[in-house]
């Protein structure tokens, strides 16, 4: 059963060159192969060839052009982006807020395949209604600049009842957990660069 809880009362409460073959070509199928073989050489069996890590992007993992750095095969996803595709390693499709405790945004933990926790609901009349910005649905990615995204619920939820800080800093992807999180999801390279703006940060 997923665990949701509204953060008012949090404070209290827990991506070789061909060279033609030098032998005699008496058969246009040999010369035929030799051409393929050395496309294949050139760019990869699939026409592609292997990404390197900091190239590769969500897009390259939906389309199948996986980076050569991936520890493991990654199932196919298929030959196209779905239409409502978001990118989580554009930073246009993040919002930060600051706000008070308590905030009145009611936090639910995504499908286990996922981790993570997400905006379920703004209470009416609450700091987050007011401030506006953050919306049911938002991905919480980091609290006062550490990274809370894929953990679980409590620890996630505690970083924010453990701050002292006046005014919290939030940082949210704004589109569902199957674009931020698996193979469409932003790299956690990415992610650490993105949340402290090229320094690396430690999963809190």
């Amino acid at each position: 059963m997923k665990s949701s809880i509204i953060v008012a009362a949090a404070t209290t409460t827990c991506a070789h060159a061909f060279v033609p073959s030098s032998g005699p070509r008496t058969l246009s199928t040999s010369l035929n192969m030799g051409l393929f073989d050395g496309v294949k050489e050139a760019f990869g069996a699939d026409g592609m060839g292997e990404l390197d890590g900091d190239r590769e992007t969500p897009i390259d993992r939906w389309m199948g052009w996986n980076s050569k750095s991936m520890d493991s095969p990654q199932d196919a996803v298929g030959s196209k982006a779905p239409v409502d595709f978001i990118d989580s390693m554009d930073s246009q499709n993040y919002i930060t807020t600051s706000l008070q405790k308590p905030m009145g945004i009611v936090f639910e933990e995504n499908d286990s395949e996922f981790g993570g926790i997400f905006a379920l609901e703004i209470n009416e009349g609450s700091s987050a209604a007011a401030d506006g910005t953050v919306r049911p649905g938002d991905q919480l990615v980091s609290v006062g600049g550490k990274k809370v995204s894929g953990l679980q619920f409590e620890v996630a939820l505690g970083t924010i009842i453990d701050s002292t800080e006046e005014k919290i800093e939030l940082v949210f992807f704004r589109g569902p957990a199957k674009f931020l999180y698996g193979a469409a999801g932003a790299s956690q390279e990415w992610l650490d660069e993105f949340i402290k703006g090229g320094e690396k940060v430690e999963a809190a």
